[in-house]
């Protein structure tokens, strides 16, 4: 394959938020550095635009008046992203991002596009009324749409028209990272077990459909101190409603930890949790990671990929969502059974390794851009025909 110049578009990234779209965005693009040149166009989340370097990828970053809808009000990212497009090879466009719609019209046609369709817009209908011609005419230019599990064809009516270009290319981590510790690690992951013995930890953005709202709510009926990882809107509120259920000394909102540290938490911690409630959720790489780390999962059974990441029985507990009651079985069932726990984690560890390697989904995902190069040169006039 050919190097190419990728620019990878999406709301938002690292340092304004972290983990879920953003970090599959760079984990992709570090894993294809010595391969392929990628940069990543996005808005900041409120603020002056500026530009940086994360782990050797340039980011250019949009000023924004703030965000609505979980969007950024950034005015001039369409031109912006037209004027970028026209110095690579190919676009990847991570959905959803109104603003990439926004911008479809004028991507040059001699520049490649690629959807990696990550979630439909849940829960947001007035935006999902507004934005859903735009969505259509950046499905009809893409050259090729990727996604992570055939649960979004199924579920998706945008992708209905479209399936003869979807790719679906499972997520991966780096699990070797996640599966080793160094000495030192392995200290400060003593002292962490030896002050909580009985850890449950789990991470995300602090949003509705994470749950972790049921999570507080079920550790009323487990002997166990769970630590959230991550930050987000419902800071504030998960902690109230941790002291108003008694619950402030069992539950640590620890923000968000660098990798290095989160490492720790999950080598210290007995089993990982991760209780959405939502199709939002349609795939739990933080659960992948946990699994590369050896750990146990409770997940919920929800119409996407989750629970067939950590299989029921085999590498997790799955359980109903928005369900404390089940999820507490879960959670104490893991923490008395040693021998399920430690079955059920070795079996993520194998999974993690045969499965979900960072190496195996950049493989994928460049044989994708490179069959979307292919027929823009097939036919150069494609996107401007579909689009139009």
């Amino acid at each position: 394959m050919k190097f190419l110049r990728v620019l990878h578009a999406f709301k938002v990234f690292p340092p304004d938020v972290n983990g879920g779209i953003p970090e599959v965005i760079a984990s992709l693009a570090k894993a294809m550095a010595p391969r392929h040149q990628s940069s990543v166009l996005v808005a900041r989340t409120l603020g002056w635009g500026r530009r940086y370097v994360i782990d050797g990828i340039p980011v250019e970053a949009l000023g924004s008046f703030g965000t609505i809808l979980s969007s950024p009000i950034s005015p001039g990212f369409p031109l912006v992203l037209a004027k970028r497009s026209q110095q690579v090879e190919l676009v990847a466009f991570h959905h959803p991002s109104p603003l990439n719609d926004l911008a479809t019209i004028g991507l040059p046609i001699r520049t490649a596009l690629v959807v990696h369709w990550h979630s439909e817009i849940i829960g947001r209908r007035p935006l999902a009324d507004v934005v859903a011609p735009l969505i259509r005419r950046t499905l009809a230019r893409a050259q090729s749409i990727i996604v992570s599990h055939p649960s979004i064809l199924r579920n998706s009516p945008f992708l209905a028209v479209h399936r003869e270009k979807c790719a679906v290319v499972p997520y991966g981590v780096d699990v070797p990272f996640w599966g080793e510790t160094c000495d030192s690690m392995r200290r400060k992951v003593e002292e962490l077990r030896s002050r909580h013995p009985r850890l449950v930890i789990a991470t995300g953005r602090l949003v509705p459909y994470k749950g972790f709202n049921v999570l507080i709510e079920a550790l009323r009926h487990v002997d166990a101190t769970a630590i959230i990882v991550g930050d987000g809107r419902l800071r504030e509120a998960l902690s109230r409603a941790a002291v108003r259920l008694g619950l402030g000394h069992k539950i640590i909102l620890a923000g968000p930890l660098s990798r290095d540290d989160l490492k720790i938490h999950l080598h210290a911690a007995r089993l990982f949790v991760l209780p959405s409630v939502s199709a939002a959720e349609t795939f739990g790489i933080a659960q992948v990671e946990a699994m590369a780390a050896g750990l146990p999962i409770v997940n919920t059974d929800l119409p996407t990929a989750f629970p067939d990441v950590a299989r029921h029985g085999l590498e997790a507990l799955t359980v109903p969502p928005n369900d404390p009651t089940a999820l507490a079985a879960a959670i104490s069932l893991l923490m008395d059974d040693k021998e399920m726990s430690l079955r059920l984690g070795s079996a993520g560890r194998a999974r993690a390794k045969a499965e979900y390697k960072l190496e195996t989904f950049s493989a994928r995902i460049e044989q994708v851009y490179e069959s979307a190069i292919k027929c823009l040169l097939a036919c150069p006039e494609h996107g401007h025909r579909q689009a139009s």
